[in-house]
């Protein structure tokens, strides 16, 4: 039984204002980009081009509806939300740079970069790089 129905593409839920995404899912990066806020194109814009200077020989598609990097595994991934920007390299990754990354929230294989902060891109290649020499050489 459905308790609660997004106004926006009717579709149906069993908990209150589950959070969700209508429509049918993006196929390119490019239309990922494009589909965010003016503001948020920016940073998702100097993220997508920091990880391909970084992994140019990587594959560049779209994994969870998210911009991922994937070289015979998923490399990393990048996702524009409200407030921040997340990046996805991983459990491994994020424990491997985590005192980098006590200025940011993280979790577990996530970290988070408020839009009203500079971007780490020195970090956000290394990451990258880290997490690209994982796969290739895995231990």
């Amino acid at each position: 039984m459905a308790v609660w129905q997004c106004p926006n593409c009717g579709r149906e839920f069993t908990r209150r204002n589950t959070k969700h995404s209508c429509g049918e899912p993006l196929e390119t990066i490019d239309a990922y980009i494009a589909a965010q806020p003016e503001p948020v194109q920016n940073y998702l814009n100097q993220v997508r081009d920091t990880i391909r200077a970084a992994l140019p020989d990587v594959q560049e598609c779209l994994s969870w509806r998210m911009p991922t990097y994937w070289h015979r595994q998923n490399i990393i991934h990048f996702a524009a939300f409200k407030n921040h920007l997340g990046i996805y390299p991983g459990s491994e990754a994020i424990e491997h740079f985590r005192d980098r990354l006590a200025p940011y929230a993280f979790s577990k294989g996530a970290v988070q970069l408020p839009y009203n902060q500079p971007l780490p891109l020195d970090l956000i290649t290394e990451i990258a790089q880290w997490c690209y020499q994982r796969a290739v050489n895995p231990s």
